[in-house]
């Protein structure tokens, strides 16, 4: 069986709340992260089998109505994407930094999951809308080709999808930098 995650992301949390639960009743799903994320908006993470993440997202799509800002299903999602969701990622050595900014936070775990699948790069954390106000944040490092390479990848969707604000590619971040992310 394959792991998939569910993304959905909601400006109201009334909304969102019910719409979680209506999709955990829905298919035998594992709740990830149901939290407020910002002021007025809430992101609700699900894990399972893909045609079970399919099912429940697909409910909690309905539930939301126009109250949904964003929703994916990620089949096969990377392992190193939750540990960057909660800050957990553990990051031998830094090289090159990449960081894409995304208009919704949970296009930024798409193209967390996109960056690690398209070259050798390491998560270093998958920020959601914290203090972003409601913009999602990855960051990742590795050698200076890989890092352009993870990056275009995750460009070339998100600006088929309209979910890029902007990124970045530093070639040798200084050391205060690489500390004050890490």
């Amino acid at each position: 069986m394959s792991t998939a995650l569910g993304l959905l992301e909601f400006k109201t949390i009334p909304v969102a709340v019910e719409a979680a639960d209506e999709m955990l009743k829905a298919a035998e799903v594992e709740l990830i992260l149901a939290t407020p994320i910002c002021p007025g908006k809430y992101v609700a993470i699900i894990s399972g089998e893909v045609a079970n993440v399919q099912s429940s997202v697909k409910r909690g799509v309905a539930v939301g109505g126009i109250f949904l800002v964003d929703s994916y299903v990620i089949p096969n999602i990377s392992e190193a994407v939750l540990p960057a969701i909660s800050g957990a990622a553990v990051v031998d050595h830094m090289e090159s930094l990449g960081v894409i900014e995304t208009i919704a936070a949970v296009s930024a775990v798409m193209a967390g999951d996109l960056i690690v699948k398209a070259a050798q790069v390491q998560l270093i954390e998958i920020r959601l809308a914290r203090g972003l106000g409601g913009k999602g944040e990855v960051f990742f490092t590795g050698e200076l080709g890989a890092v352009e390479a993870a990056r275009n990848a995750a460009l070339e969707r998100l600006g088929r999808e309209g979910g890029l604000v902007s990124s970045a590619v530093i070639a040798r971040p200084h050391k205060a930098l690489l500390q004050a992310i890490a």
